[in-house]
């Protein structure tokens, strides 16, 4: 059952484009995931579904609710964790969290007894007294988690849930999450780790200059766009030409970056050992990061 649906969903900024006219459908008790480059369209796209930024053209429903004429309602069942850390330095740890309690006129002993139940799912409740400046990078990237969570929302919005983080913090929060969609809580995040979309997602969306180009499982995208297999490549100067020819009479699917070459193959049996001499010879599983590259491209985006 699809609890978010978009269809021809359009944002301008003026004379910019950034997001142009896509259909979703987001279901109950997912983790949804919408990936691509800086300037994809990903983070204009979450605002709308949840009435932050208004609706350009074309539709975002809701739990049954349109974004455009009951913003109130859907925000009282949807947390969100910004990229940012937008904590208050003022208030300690419980604080932060009973005055966003308010926003969602919470009564203060459900608001108390939420912000224990949160603190806790995250090991903050010892901190609870601490000013959030005393706190470190990864206690703080938490705490916003839980304040998204202060609401006992269905849906829960993340925009770079685990940025900055080191690989043990990132390991808990994905823990974290996994355990809020097994209780229900339907998931939408926008990460650009591709190890914690392919952790994390049922299924995803990779877009790019503000149109979805794909969607799916991450296990079927990989399947469907890179294969299981990838050989890199880099020849030595003098052999350089004598593997792509090999390549190219072979018919393998090959990308060439830079002195890099990426052979890709549908089948892991289906790649036979190159000839001539490698600085770099790696064989490796096909992974969401290979075909994130392949459809978005190489180049840095700033």
């Amino acid at each position: 059952m699809s609890l978010i649906q978009a269809r021809g969903l359009v944002k301008k900024f003026g004379e910019l484009i950034a997001v142009a006219g896509i259909d979703f459908d987001i279901h109950e008790g997912e983790c949804f995931g919408f990936l691509g480059p800086n300037g994809a369209g990903k983070t204009s796209t979450m605002r709308m579904i949840y009435g932050a930024s208004p609706v350009t053209a074309g539709e975002v429903v809701v739990d049954g609710k349109d974004v455009r004429h009951s913003t109130k309602e859907i925000k009282a069942i949807v947390g969100v964790v910004p990229q940012e850390n937008n904590l208050d330095p003022d208030l300690t740890v419980l604080q932060n969290l009973l005055v966003y309690a308010r926003y969602f006129s919470i009564p203060g002993a459900v608001a108390r007894e939420s912000a224990r139940e949160v603190l806790d799912l995250f090991q903050l409740w010892d901190r609870r007294d601490s000013h959030t400046e005393t706190l470190s990078s990864g206690m703080k990237r938490r705490l916003v988690i839980a304040r998204g969570l202060i609401n006992q929302p269905k849906v829960l919005i993340l925009d770079e849930p685990t940025t900055g983080l080191d690989p043990q913090a990132r390991h808990l929060v994905w823990q974290k999450l996994r355990y809020l969609k097994s209780q229900g809580v339907t998931l939408v995040l926008t990460t650009h780790y591709m190890e914690e979309a392919a952790h994390l997602c049922d299924r995803l969306a990779i877009m790019d200059k503000g149109r979805i180009l794909v969607t799916g499982s991450p296990a079927d995208v990989v399947s469907q766009y890179v294969g299981q297999e990838v050989l890199e490549l880099q020849p030595r100067p003098e052999d350089r030409e004598a593997v792509l020819s090999w390549l190219k009479q072979g018919g393998f699917d090959t990308e060439e970056v830079e002195d890099i070459l990426f052979v890709f193959s549908r089948d892991s049996s289906s790649l036979p050992e190159p000839p001539g001499s490698f600085v770099k010879l790696v064989r490796r599983r096909a992974t969401l990061e290979d075909v994130f590259l392949r459809i978005t491209g190489r180049a840095l985006r700033e």
